[in-house]
């Protein structure tokens, strides 16, 4: 776990631009199983013991790069979920068909899957935590849990809606999947508009 002091600090985030833009680089050349440890260190101009203070593998990088990039897609799209409608569950199980459909190409399906998973669920599901625990859901049921349940259950849909090859808009599956989910956050997703795109 990261210190606060580290996560503010300019030199860090700094370094961590650089490997993640490295990593980004090497992977339009070469499948992530052909990237070592080294090549990212040497695109990034930094030593292998820097990589190391940032990171404890490539993996750990990945991770960290596609979750970034994840963010950045909410935020470009304004994205915030403050627990009281439905427009803002469309717009990020948009956020993550459009993001996972970006990232439909060989290297990806085959070792980045995983890693890309676990990045963007767990930015997800920070995004609907924050929200929740403004606006905590009735029930008695932990914040947390409703959190990851919505995670996986959008992550999981738009996955399906991505690897189907005859699927329909997916505007349309974002209303489907948002009537769906709606329930475990105690508000109804008819009752909204589609967010814009």
């Amino acid at each position: 776990m990261l210190k606060e002091s580290e996560t503010v600090d300019p030199r860090i985030r700094r370094t961590r631009l650089l490997l993640q833009q490295a990593l980004q680089k090497l992977l339009q050349r070469k499948e992530f199983d052909a990237v070592s440890v080294q090549d990212i260190a040497e695109a990034a101009t930094v030593n292998r013991a820097t990589f190391y203070d940032h990171y404890n593998d490539k993996f750990a990088l990945l991770e960290c790069m596609v979750g970034s990039e994840f963010q950045e897609l909410l935020v470009q799209r304004e994205v915030q979920f403050d627990a009281t409608c439905g427009s803002a569950l469309k717009a990020i199980f948009l956020a993550v068909c459009d993001y996972l459909a970006r990232m439909q190409t060989p290297q990806c399906r085959r070792a980045l899957q995983p890693h890309m998973e676990a990045a963007i669920i767990a930015v997800v599901r920070r995004t609907f935590l924050d929200g929740l625990k403004q606006h905590p859901p009735t029930g008695g049921v932990a914040p947390e849990i409703v959190a990851a349940a919505v995670s996986w259950a959008l992550y999981g849909s738009a996955k399906e809606w991505v690897q189907t090859e005859s699927h329909g808009p997916a505007d349309a599956m974002a209303d489907t999947v948002a009537a769906l989910v709606a329930p475990m956050l105690h508000f109804n997703a008819e009752s909204t508009s589609p967010p814009s795109r």
